[in-house]
């Protein structure tokens, strides 16, 4: 790699407050805040809305569209599209 060009890669904490959940990665993105870990040292925070925690398809309770039950409620409404 080239020397000078890279920004810092590090350990940062990224914490979702919705689900309190926090959890400590590495990454190139720095913080203005900071929080003392379970380790007993003081990393980065990153603030997110949404984490593996608090987002739906991961919590489990993500909706599933019937798209197959429109379609044939259209069909009946309407009738099937003939020849143009």
């Amino acid at each position: 790699m080239k020397p000078g060009i890279h920004p810092a890669y590090g350990p940062v904490v990224f914490r979702d407050r919705a689900a309190d959940f926090a959890f400590l990665t590495c990454s190139t993105a720095t913080g203005d805040q900071t929080i003392e870990w379970e380790d007993g040292r003081t990393y980065p925070l990153i603030d997110v809305e949404i984490s593996s925690a608090s987002h739906p398809f991961y919590t489990g309770t993500a909706r599933v569209l019937d798209t197959a039950g429109r379609v044939e409620r259209f069909e009946r409404r309407y009738g099937k599209g003939g020849a143009r």
